[in-house]
């Protein structure tokens, strides 16, 4: 009998808060016997409204962790702590495999038929000259509407998911987009596909909406090597209020009967710290 030398091995994800959840419904299907770590790093969120310094920081103590626990392989389930972070971790962890969330431009620049693509993204991202970069590497001659969405996902973490006042800013973010006559547009923060049907009311019929999380999880599962010890289990962490994550993902997503844990990171003279 072959026994796993790494009894508790698991996979680490990570994100601002809720929005990687839909990064693991995709996980949990295409690795059902993997051990799974989920951190939601509700308390600091929204990552969009933090420094690029704040973003990096925070994930890589949120990496430490995940390693100390078991990970052997970590998913940045957020488009923005990809745009400011991973290279940083890939930095400090270089025999690690690190799983980054994009915006799809290549993907958008194959669909596209008029050479109009809008991005959806938090203003960290849309910000940042990460995504800078990917335009310019893959969208060529290709126009792109880059939108920021303050306050999206400060609804979304909230459990509100169709309220006027959410509608309201969904319509007047994708105004831009449909002005430009866009007919690809990517969800560029993994909250977004939560209000999906908000999204494509708003952009219209004629729009091909394009979403990241099912690559990502496929990625993941190219760079995974299943064990015959691996037994499956899903461990969910939160800065924040556990009873209240318990709360939002049996309304969401319908998952009942999970033990969410409280994390809080190591400090010291109230500051957070790396183990070197």
């Amino acid at each position: 009998m072959q026994i796993d030398p790494f009894p508790s091995r698991e996979i680490g994800i990570f994100d601002s808060g809720v929005g990687g959840f839909t990064v693991l419904h995709e996980l949990r299907q295409l690795l059902p016997g993997a051990r799974l770590r989920y951190l939601a790093d509700t308390a600091y969120a929204p990552y969009g409204a933090r420094t690029p310094e704040d973003i990096r920081q925070r994930s890589l103590v949120i990496a430490e962790h995940l390693i100390a626990s078991g990970a052997e392989l970590i998913v940045v389930a957020c488009n923005t702590a990809t745009a400011h972070a991973i290279e940083a971790l890939r930095a400090r962890w270089p025999n690690l495999p690190f799983v980054g969330t994009e915006p799809g431009i290549k993907p958008a620049v194959a669909a596209t038929r008029n050479g109009r693509i809008g991005l959806l993204a938090t203003p960290a991202t849309a910000a940042s000259a990460r995504l800078r970069s990917l335009i310019e590497r893959h969208a060529g001659d290709r126009e792109v509407v880059v939108q920021g969405c303050a306050g999206v996902v400060d609804h979304i973490e909230a459990g509100d998911l169709d309220s006027p006042e959410l509608r309201s800013l969904v319509q007047r973010y994708c105004e831009p987009l449909r002005t430009a006559s866009v007919d690809t547009a990517l969800l560029g923060c993994t909250h977004y596909p939560l209000i999906e049907p908000l999204w494509r009311a708003a952009l219209g019929p004629n729009v091909e909406l394009l979403r990241i999380e099912t690559a990502v999880a496929r990625r993941t599962v190219a760079l995974w090597a299943p064990m015959p010890a691996d037994q499956a289990a899903l461990n969910i962490e939160t800065s924040g209020d556990p009873t209240a994550l318990s709360i939002w993902i049996e309304r969401v997503l319908g998952w009942r009967r999970l033990n969410v844990q409280a994390w809080q990171p190591e400090t010291q003279n109230g500051q957070q710290t790396l183990a070197i």
